[in-house]
């Protein structure tokens, strides 16, 4: 017996065995391989990446100080991007829910439905919102209407999915009681399913808008409208004291979007 407690004190404790440990390590062998791989693969000139702090501070030279020239024009195209973000949140909301309707598994007329309103949510999200707005500017030309679609189109699935996830979550008992009552669908969905959701719509909805800001300030470099017009304009003219200034402004748009979506967040939750 004491030999036996004597090989037990002896022993080290080790927090996994050794086939535990020959799988971690071969997961970050294979890891570490794809990595190498792929970075012998993508073909990078390295040069250029050794050179990059001396292209960065050049840059930052040519940039500083920021122009205050055009300004007028700046906060006009901002203004112009928050206006493509708020419309086509409020698009999105119209049809989204919808969406969101057939695509919950308690909610759904039927199978078909169902699959027919998770592809529409897949098929927004697999799309990122450039490749939207290029498809739109080839359609309708350059313009705000093809920003806006363009975010539209991208936050079907975002709003929709999220919404999705929250009539599923719903509690049943009210439901069931409505129904048991002979209620119609529609006042099943509005006395039982809408004040459950509520909350989460509204807290989706303002996150979103938040989003869609900071893509609305790109949009314009594939002529969807918005800030990112001039911004290309001025990297094409070579104008970098004004890219500084539609960079800065820009940033303080984004901060100020952050800042109303926490504040009404915290009003709404």
């Amino acid at each position: 017996m004491v030999d036996h407690a004597q090989q037990l004190a002896d022993r080290v404790w080790q927090r996994y065995d050794r086939k535990q440990r020959l799988i971690r390590y071969g997961v970050l062998l294979a890891t570490l391989m794809v990595v190498v791989w792929a970075v012998r693969d993508i073909d990078i000139f390295w040069p250029w990446v050794w050179d990059a702090p001396n292209q960065i501070s050049g840059l930052g030279a040519r940039m500083w100080p920021p122009s205050p020239a055009g300004l007028n024009g700046i906060i006009a195209a901002l203004i112009e991007t928050v206006h493509i973000a708020t419309l086509a949140t409020f698009l999105t909301i119209f049809l989204a829910l919808p969406v969101a309707y057939i695509a919950a598994q308690n909610t759904t007329p039927n199978r078909a439905c169902l699959w027919l309103g998770r592809f529409i949510l897949v098929s927004s999200r697999s799309v990122n919102t450039i490749i939207w707005a290029l498809l739109f500017v080839a359609i309708f030309g350059p313009g705000v209407l093809a920003g806006i679609l363009a975010i539209v189109f991208r936050s079907i699935g975002f709003i929709g999915k999220l919404m999705g996830e929250a009539i599923e979550e719903i509690d049943r008992r009210p439901v069931e009681a409505m129904e048991a009552t002979g209620a119609s669908k529609a006042k099943v969905v509005a006395y039982a399913i809408v004040p459950q959701v509520m909350p989460a719509f509204f807290a989706i909805v303002i996150l979103r808008w938040d989003i869609n800001i900071r893509e609305s300030t790109v949009l314009g470099l594939v002529g969807a409208g918005g800030i990112g017009v001039i911004l290309q304009g001025a990297i094409d003219t070579f104008a970098w004291p004004t890219v500084a200034t539609i960079l800065i402004a820009i940033i303080v748009l984004v901060l100020i979007g952050e800042a109303v979506t926490s504040l009404l967040r915290s009003k709404v939750l």
